[in-house]
């Protein structure tokens, strides 16, 4: 990364996303949506699914079906605005969403994906969590950007290495030691107590 570039990523407005949105490959943003939309589907039924644990009095299942009813309903509402049109203000929602960073929407799927399987981790809750949890993933892998060219990495390398001193040690390097002539540690034995003491 040049030093124009790092400049110009300490200038982007708040809430603009460094990662440029075109940068990103078409079948990941397609990915990212469609996990997310069947992934809110199966978390609503299965969550409803999960909440019938209650008419064997299992208090923990109906709460954490409950929580994932909601929290797949909210990923449905983002990702598929169309699946939700009877609900007012969706639309805007969506929108809203969308016009955040990548990171911020990941670090939202994981974080409302960890409540349910805590709380009761059935096989349901695992299975509807997850699906939402692997969107925030997906969504986390779009936030990170493109992968340097392999000859960008080659540059880096050889930067990395030519900028090492004569006497092999820097700073940056990762075989950098704290103390260019230390000496290992070596046992001596044990100490010897005098009794006349």
């Amino acid at each position: 990364m040049s030093f124009q570039d790092k400049i110009s990523a300490l200038m982007v407005r708040p809430g603009q996303d460094p990662v440029s949105k075109d940068e990103i490959p078409w079948w990941l943003k397609f990915a990212g949506r469609g996990l997310g939309t069947v992934g809110g589907i199966l978390a609503v039924f299965l969550g409803v699914w999960s909440c019938l644990g209650i008419l064997v009095v299992n208090v923990s299942a109906l709460i954490a079906g409950m929580l994932q009813v909601v929290v797949g309903f909210i990923v449905l509402c983002v990702e598929a605005p169309c699946c939700c049109m009877f609900v007012e203000n969706v639309q805007r929602m969506s929108d809203f969403v969308d016009s955040r960073p990548f990171w911020n929407r990941a670090a939202g799927y994981v974080v409302l994906a960890i409540p349910p399987i805590i709380i009761e981790p059935s096989v349901t809750i695992i299975l509807g969590s997850g699906l939402i949890f692997g969107t925030g993933v997906l969504y986390g892998m779009m936030a990170l950007g493109k992968k340097a060219t392999a000859e960008e990495m080659r540059q880096a390398a050889a930067a990395a290495e030519a900028s090492r001193q004569p006497g092999g040690v820097t700073s940056t390097s990762m075989r950098s030691n704290l103390v260019a002539n230390a000496q290992p540690i070596s046992f001596t034995g044990a100490p010897v107590f005098d009794s006349n003491v």
